[in-house]
């Protein structure tokens, strides 16, 4: 007969491995959570499932889709509580219902989505299905913790990254690179994590970047594109312009150069002009709210010392990576921000230097 000790140890071994399937495909959910399932009777694995791409279908529908056999006393494990409102498809828990063989639900956290929040367990005790929750909910909430912030504050959780030398630059004459290709290719991960992709025209004309993800494999996971551009003057030959089939660009302006506008309509850009205040700046925090009006969830910020630095002074960064090559600039660089990384130590509690195997380079994470 097992002990409550072992079946606790049960719940949290098969919990992790819901959250571990969870984690493959964060990001890719689009406004949806990326929940993991896993189905068991006892310790023996059934099915499993994840949310899909694209949102659709959740996690639960793909693992009892999964499952071979006929089964019965069955136990879900899902990350988060099972949705219970009906939308572009029926809820989670009427499929679970309906399956008939599963008797016991366990999940890490509530959803915070007041569709659905703390329903699902009043639900499913009314079809003599057991619940229990809570379980590994602190790794659970962190693994969240976007997702929350999206819904409750009704904004993108927003992460900056920039890259610097060793000695604290941003530019240098002659190379268009800092730090070297390793962390260039986890630049393009933080890009494949993300659903948007926000910068200003001066660095759009600076550096003319494609602003994709170039990992093999992971092309079509490139971030929406989102400029700050008040007077349309970002140059009409820039990469992502001509690459615009495969990107949805996004341009913030306030202009009335109708020359301007065509130009970008024609090149299929969702031009959206927003009034700027009286220093002539764009409210940040407005901006914010129009991308979150277009259901992105996570936006990387990779903008240039200013752009940074407008972010900084109004609280708008979630976390922050800072990329920084092993090798000094001296008189090759310019544009410092040593004024940035002392402000960013200071605003986040907490930062970590990541394993990434970058050959001397090195990312630290603020959080």
């Amino acid at each position: 007969m097992s002990s409550k000790k072992d079946n606790k140890n049960l719940d949290e071994t098969l919990m992790k491995l819901a959250l571990s399937l969870a984690k493959e495909n964060e990001g890719l959910t689009k406004e949806n959570p990326s929940v993991g399932c896993v189905i068991a009777r006892k310790d023996e694995i059934i099915s499993t499932g994840v949310t899909s791409y694209g949102g659709r279908p959740h996690a639960e529908v793909n693992a009892i889709n999964n499952i071979k056999g006929n089964h019965n006393n069955l136990t879900a494990y899902i990350t988060m509580e099972p949705c219970s409102h009906y939308g572009k498809t029926p809820p989670c828990t009427k499929k679970i219902i309906d399956y008939k063989f599963i008797n016991k639900v366990v999940y890490g956290v509530d959803d915070i989505d007041h569709r659905t929040s703390t329903k699902a367990q009043k639900i499913l005790k009314l079809k003599n299905i057991k619940v229990k929750k809570n379980i590994c909910k602190k790794d659970i909430l962190n693994f969240y913790k976007k997702y929350f912030f999206f819904k409750k504050k009704k904004l993108p959780f927003v992460t900056g990254k920039i890259a610097c030398s060793k000695d604290n630059y941003i530019k240098k004459y002659n190379n268009k690179y800092i730090t070297n290709s390793s962390l260039l290719e986890v630049s393009h991960l933080l890009r494949f994590r993300n659903e948007g992709i926000l910068i200003s025209y001066k660095t759009l004309n600076a550096d003319n970047p494609k602003l994709n993800c170039r990992i093999n494999g992971l092309e079509k996971y490139s971030p929406k594109i989102f400029i700050l551009d008040k007077n349309l003057n970002s140059k009409k030959n820039s990469n992502i312009f001509k690459n615009n089939k495969k990107n949805k660009i996004f341009m913030f302006y306030n202009s009335n150069n109708k020359k301007k506008i065509n130009f970008f309509i024609k090149k299929k850009v969702n031009l959206i002009k927003i009034s700027t205040d009286k220093n002539n700046k764009f409210n940040l925090r407005l901006i914010l709210s129009k991308i979150y009006n277009l259901k992105i969830s996570s936006l990387l910020v990779e903008g240039g010392k200013i752009l940074t630095e407008n972010f900084i002074e109004n609280k708008l960064f979630n976390d922050f990576y800072l990329f920084k090559s092993n090798k000094k600039l001296g008189d090759k660089g310019y544009l410092g921000i040593s004024g940035i990384i002392n402000k960013v130590s200071s605003i986040f509690k907490n930062q970590r230097l990541l394993d990434t195997y970058t050959n001397k380079d090195k990312i630290i994470k603020y959080f």
